[in-house]
């Protein structure tokens, strides 16, 4: 199998949301036989800019295919990334939530990888992804706490992704949260502990998902 492991945090791997989806990783392989790991490090891959080419393939949506485009820029690296995405049989993403939401590097790799006539089309019923269904875990650090009726801090990070993800086809999506990362350190230190216990069941997750 083929994992796909997506990071986001401008602190590598020193962030929260780096390790806890290492931690995702690790547990993965100890419940599959992985045979590659694509890891990509978007500190280091990050597009700076959607280029007028990508631009111009978005706004042709009425078009049947991308037919005439010139494959190079930003649509060259959109066609590399989703094939990535064809191609792994699960994806764990690392993410930091930046004022309540997803950070501007995983906003460009969504803006690459969301792409009409190719991971989604557009029908009188609406749009339909076309990448096959898989799990996608995600996990998340966040600075406050979100989630819940007595969480202060608004949450427009995972039901943004329920549905952005679900544009292109993936609806299997399994949310893990180091929340509290802004508290002072003995609490951090407990935050974090949950969240990685949280980790050990996934092997139980596994076994119920596919037993439905």
């Amino acid at each position: 199998m083929k994992l796909l492991h997506l990071t986001f945090s401008p602190r590598g791997e020193n962030s929260e949301s780096t390790q806890l989806s290492q931690a995702i990783v690790d547990q993965l392989c100890n419940q599959y036989s992985i045979s590659h790991i694509t890891s990509r490090d978007w500190r280091l891959h990050a597009t700076s800019a959607i280029d007028a080419n990508y631009a111009t393939a978005l706004s042709s949506a009425a078009r049947s295919s991308d037919e005439g485009l010139s494959y190079e820029g930003s649509l060259e690296e959109s066609e590399r990334l989703i094939c990535e995405l064809e191609e792994a049989d699960m994806v764990v993403i690392g993410t930091p939530m930046h004022n309540f939401t997803v950070p501007a590097t995983l906003k460009t790799w969504i803006d690459l990888v969301v792409r009409v006539n190719r991971s989604f089309t557009i029908t009188p019923s609406g749009k339909v992804g076309t990448l096959s269904n898989k799990p996608v875990y995600i996990a998340i650090a966040a600075g406050g706490f979100f989630g819940s009726e007595q969480s202060r801090q608004p949450d427009f990070l995972t039901p943004y992704l329920k549905a952005i993800l679900g544009t292109i086809g993936l609806h299997d999506l399994r949310f893990f949260s180091a929340q509290g990362m802004a508290l002072d350190i003995s609490k951090v230190k407990v935050q974090r502990q949950k969240a990685l216990d949280r980790i050990t069941s996934i092997g139980t997750e596994i076994i119920e998902s596919e037993g439905t």
